[in-house]
């Protein structure tokens, strides 16, 4: 007797997308910004900035439904002594597919997409830095999932979180 192995439903089973569920199609910088406005005095410090990393992710779909966008934004803003030492602004995007079932679609744009995007941005920033005269500025991992749950749970209370 042949098993069945279509991936077919029977009996009520609910049917699962099969094959990738995440295809990137494209990466690239959309927008990339350095400001040094204190040189060379900013450079010549030896002392170690406070720095204040802001992050976004914003996803959005094409108008026939079969294309995301998703654009992972960091903003990083270091200062010494109540100067500013650097500003560095990123906006690193993505253009995908996904194989997901539709009550998953959001999670997987917002934090399973900028996950795996993280190490491209992360390279970039610290390239950045390292460019614009200062120690290059190796990020932390970031909790997308965190930051996704905060950004649904401003989407409750009726705030503009982004579109996706």
């Amino acid at each position: 007797m042949a098993e069945n192995t279509t991936g077919a439903g029977q009996g009520g089973e609910e049917q699962k997308p099969t094959g990738n569920p995440i295809t990137i199609h494209t990466q690239y910088i959309k927008d990339l910004s350095f400001e040094n406005p204190n040189a060379p005095e900013s450079v010549a410090l030896q002392q170690q900035p406070k720095i204040n990393i802001d992050v976004d992710v914003e996803a959005r779909t094409t108008q026939d439904q079969k294309l995301h966008e998703v654009t992972v934004k960091i903003n990083v803003k270091a200062d010494v002594a109540d100067k500013v030492a650097f500003i560095a602004e990123l906006q690193y995007g993505a253009v995908v597919t996904l194989n997901v079932a539709d009550e998953h679609r959001l999670p997987v744009l917002l934090i399973e997409v900028p996950r795996m995007l993280f190490p491209y941005v992360r390279k970039i920033i610290s390239d950045l830095t390292a460019d614009g005269g200062f120690p290059p500025l190796m990020m932390q991992q970031i909790d997308f999932a965190d930051l996704f749950r905060k950004k649904f749970a401003k989407q409750m209370e009726g705030q503009p979180a982004g579109n996706a």
